[in-house]
Formats: structure tokens, C-alpha cells, sequence
């Protein structure tokens, strides 16, 4: 899995063989092949070392706590968080995804994680009242979406912005177009 996650950092798994990924490895090609049939389960078992990561773990726990404002400031620092820290190889797969079916089924899965993760925060914070008059759960989860989205998180990351001020424009962000006033 470090293997393939230094490729993929480095932009070469896309064009790397199983045979070149055991070579790096230091395996043999049929031990890479009987752990990962696939190209694609190699690449799915790198999402699954996302579930470890300690960013993406605290999102799960922060959507629901008790004071709505709080679960979406902390949410959306803690997204920020996750997609930094796992910004070489997301670049990859996200680039190629149009290409490269493993990196697609990887980015529609971390879309749809993502998706129930806001979801969940868009339903908190409509319960507790906390949404902005008029603004309902769907368009609530619309806006979730599109502020935590990786596109978003590299776009402004391209105009120059630290993680910090990335954390802060889009928690001010949120709460603009979120919460009343």
C-alpha cells in the first residue's frame, strides 16, 4: 500500500503495471495479485487507509454534535483537514478519474461517503432550527456539498491560501449562506 501510495502521489500509478508496483514493492507480481486482483482493489484498498485517517474520523463525530453551529464550523475545518492531508494523492486520482476507472470508483466512493457525512450535518442543523429561514435540508446539503467539495478545497488553495484561511473562508462561507443572521 506505500508503494501505491507513493506512486499515486507522484502521478505515475495511472501509468504503472502490477508487475512495476510489485518490482517497487519488493514483492512478487503473484503476491500483489493475490492480496489485489486488480488494479481497482489496489486503489480501493488506499480509500480504505483514508477511513483511518484521523481528519475523516473526526468529521464523522463532529456532524452531529450538540451545538449545530459548532458541528459546522468544526466539519468543515476538519474536511479541510482531510482533503490537505491527503492532497498528492487525491490530485492524482481526481486527474485521472475521467480516465482510469480505479481512480473514478474511488472518487464517486469518497463522493458519496462525503455525501452521507453532509447529509447527516444538513439534517442536524435543519432539526435544531438552526438554517436560515426558507433554506430547506436539500438546498442546505446543495450548499454543503459544493463547500466541501475537493474542487473547491484546490481552487482555493490555487489562489494562494493556507489551510488556515481556506478553514476560515469557507467556515465564513457556511455560515453566510446557512445560518440566520
Amino acid at each position: 500500500m506505500a508503494t501505491v501510495h507513493e506512486l499515486l502521489a507522484a502521478g505515475t500509478f495511472h501509468e504503472s503495471t502490477v508487475e512495476e508496483i510489485a518490482d517497487r514493492a519488493g514483492v512478487a507480481r503473484a503476491t500483489v495479485y493475490q492480496h489485489f486482483p486488480s488494479r481497482l482493489n489496489l486503489v480501493d484498498a488506499i480509500c480504505d487507509t483514508f477511513d483511518a485517517n484521523p481528519a475523516l474520523i473526526r468529521i464523522r463525530e463532529t456532524v452531529e454534535l450538540p451545538d449545530p453551529s459548532a458541528a459546522l464550523t468544526e466539519t468543515i475545518e476538519n474536511v479541510v483537514r482531510f482533503w490537505s492531508s491527503e492532497d498528492a494523492v487525491l490530485n492524482q486520482l481526481y486527474g485521472v478519474a475521467a480516465i482510469d476507472p480505479a481512480a473514478q470508483a474511488l472518487v464517486e466512493r469518497q463522493r458519496e461517503d462525503r455525501r452521507g457525512e453532509m447529509t447527516r450535518l444538513a439534517r442536524h442543523l435543519h432539526r435544531a432550527g438552526r438554517l436560515r429561514p426558507g433554506l430547506g435540508e436539500r438546498r442546505a446539503l446543495t450548499t454543503l456539498m459544493l463547500l466541501t467539495s475537493y474542487e473547491s478545497f484546490r481552487e482555493l488553495r490555487h489562489t494562494g491560501l493556507s489551510d488556515r484561511e481556506v478553514i476560515r473562508t469557507l467556515q465564513e462561507n457556511a455560515r453566510e449562506l446557512l445560518l440566520p443572521n
